[in-house]
């Protein structure tokens, strides 16, 4: 995979879509070519490009739920919360913008799983594990996420280590990203989020992380 030339194309998107005039939609069609672009310098081993492009990604996911997004349209807080941690940003006032949104009493598990974030981003790890536990059963809902939510907040090692192992493999057997750029945002943003709690997994080397593995 040219990593590079992903991040290049990525880039000439949103540099193209910056000239049309920016509703809801064309601003979430512009952070999703910034969070392209962002992966793919994360996975060239280019860390600070990365970091400047996943923030540009977060402002304009803000921009867009600012903009009129439609109700219940919780992916955007959740990209700008995942865009911001693997950034290595503060995400805490994106937190607090998405549990204000009302993400804990939504009914769809998204935006209850946007709300599980965000209290991990601001340590109230028990309303973290409640919502993880809403979560777990769920036939809608991806079971290695729903376990790691509940693991980090609860502190299980075991629990957690196995939960990603199994969501590194569903990454590895998905046909489908979004922008067409094969990584495992998810299982990085959770070892983020693990790493302070010293819940990091050891994980293998696979194609849909970066060559450290975490």
């Amino acid at each position: 995979m040219d990593w590079q030339d992903r991040a290049d194309q990525a880039i000439a998107r949103y540099r193209g879509g910056e000239a049309r005039g920016l509703d809801q939609r064309q601003l979430t069609q512009l952070a999703n070519s910034a969070w392209a672009a962002g992966l793919s310098f994360l996975m060239a081993g280019r860390p600070d490009d990365a970091a400047e492009w996943l923030r540009t990604a977060a402002g304009r996911y803000r921009e867009s739920w600012d903009a009129g997004a439609p109700p219940d349209s919780w992916g955007r807080p959740i990209a700008a919360l995942k865009a911001l941690l693997l950034a290595g940003s503060d995400s805490r006032e994106a937190a607090r913008w998405t549990l204000d949104a009302g993400a804990a009493g939504a009914e769809s598990p998204i935006g209850r799983y946007a709300a599980a974030l965000a209290q991990l981003v601001l340590g109230d790890d028990d309303e973290a594990g409640r919502l993880g536990d809403g979560l777990a059963g769920r036939e809608d809902f991806p079971q290695p996420v729903a376990r790691a939510l509940v693991a980090l907040a609860r502190a299980d090692r075991a629990a957690y280590a196995g939960a990603a192992a199994d969501l590194l493999a569903s990454f590895e057997e998905r046909d489908d990203f979004l922008e067409d750029v094969p990584v495992a945002d998810t299982l990085l943003v959770l070892q983020v989020l693990a790493r302070p709690r010293g819940l990091l997994a050891q994980l293998p080397a696979s194609r849909v992380l970066p060559r450290t593995g975490s």
